[in-house]
């Protein structure tokens, strides 16, 4: 049966991960084609003679806009407040947003997450040019997101970097987008690769970064959701791929948070869905990340009234990463989940929250006063 994982002509390399299935409502098509004449508008933005804000930049590949690509657009704005509007097309570039370009939007103007796309193709592996090493797992995010108060409305964030084209490299982490500023939001975004493709983090150990994701799509296969960040996942959908460097069970594992251990929220998914095109019962839902730099993690996850597909393996669900580190030491728990994937076997294998529990895990509880689903649309 062949793979549903489509390959699109949209980058240099000729193609952009695609899954089709249950998740090509959700995925990348290929970019609408620019008028034969005259510049294309900017969607329900409008175009640059209908500016929004005098704090509004328009960024597009084929310079209709104030700039080509994303990075120029994020260092001409300088500050706080900007607005980036992104016309529908791909860029291939890496883009850094620093501490000190705080809430900034950026909107994609095209109809869907799919219209606008940012992709690079950095592993951790992947050598620097200038010959001082490798990117590291941090180095190689498509998108590096610093700065407080971020947002992005449908957009996709997509690392490319496949293992089977670079056999000789061992680091093969290849992050899409790694989030360390407070209050970051997305809305309708997609979040495309295969190992560590959303790194939901904080600047620093004693830092708390509050982000929420909503109606976003994910989807990778090693730990494609990790970091310490205090997350909220709401309507979202993660689906899990399939894998043909490995022959047998785990493929990988869907979250991998590593949350400090002074931090009282980790991760919660809620009214989600965890959907596979690999076979049944090939994926963990979750294993605890306690990195070397802080041997005092105390990783957290929560997963409520969210289904989960038979993709997840449903006797044994968890992992450790390190048995020095075991899952059943850490935060993690569970509240009436659905699917093939929830069904609970081994009671021991699924920690589960009692009704009194759950009322203290909510989107509101680990937010507090910053509410950006009533900004949602």
């Amino acid at each position: 049966m062949p793979s549903p994982h489509l390959q699109l002509p949209l980058s240099r390399r000729g193609f952009l991960m695609a899954s089709a299935g249950a998740g090509a409502a959700l995925g990348l098509a290929s970019v609408p084609a620019r008028a034969a004449a005259g510049p294309r508008p900017f969607g329900p933005y409008g175009s640059p003679a209908a500016r929004l804000t005098p704090t509004t930049l328009y960024v597009d590949p084929d310079g209709s806009g104030d700039h080509t690509t994303v990075q120029a657009a994020v260092n001409a704005a300088t500050g706080s407040g900007w607005t980036l509007v992104l016309a529908p097309g791909t860029y291939r570039e890496t883009v850094s947003v620093d501490l000190t370009r705080t809430e900034m939007t950026w909107l994609g103007a095209g109809d869907g997450p799919r219209d606008v796309v940012i992709v690079y193709d950095n592993a951790a592996g992947t050598p620097k040019p200038d010959g001082s090493g490798t990117y590291g797992t941090t180095g190689s995010a498509t998108t590096t997101v610093r700065a407080d108060g971020f947002t992005a409305r449908r957009i996709t964030f997509a690392n490319d970097w496949l293992r089977a084209d670079h056999p000789g490299i061992s680091g093969t982490q290849a992050v899409a987008i790694k989030v360390m500023g407070d209050r970051s939001a997305f809305h309708h975004c997609r979040f495309l690769g295969h190992q560590d493709t959303l790194y939901a983090d904080t600047g620093a150990l004693t830092v708390f970064a509050r982000q929420y994701f909503a109606h976003c799509y994910a989807e990778g296969d090693v730990d494609f959701v990790f970091g310490r960040a205090t997350a909220v996942f709401e309507h979202c959908h993660f689906r899990t791929l399939t894998r043909t460097d490995r022959a047998s069970a785990p493929y990988g594992f869907v979250f991998a948070p590593s949350t400090a251990g002074a931090n009282p929220r980790g991760y919660l998914v809620t009214r989600s869905r965890v959907t596979s095109e690999a076979p049944d019962a090939y994926y963990k839902l979750a294993r605890p990340w306690v990195p070397s730099s802080d041997r005092t993690a105390s990783p957290m996850l929560t997963v409520r009234e969210t289904w989960l597909g038979p993709g997840i393996d449903a006797v044994a669900p968890y992992a450790n990463m390190s048995d020095a580190y075991p899952w059943q030491n850490q935060r993690f728990a569970e509240y009436r989940n659905s699917g093939p994937g929830a069904e609970i076997s081994l009671p021991e294998n699924r920690p589960q929250l009692a009704a009194e529990q759950a009322e203290s895990e909510t989107r509101g509880a680990y937010l507090g006063d910053w509410e950006p689903w009533k900004e949602d649309c």
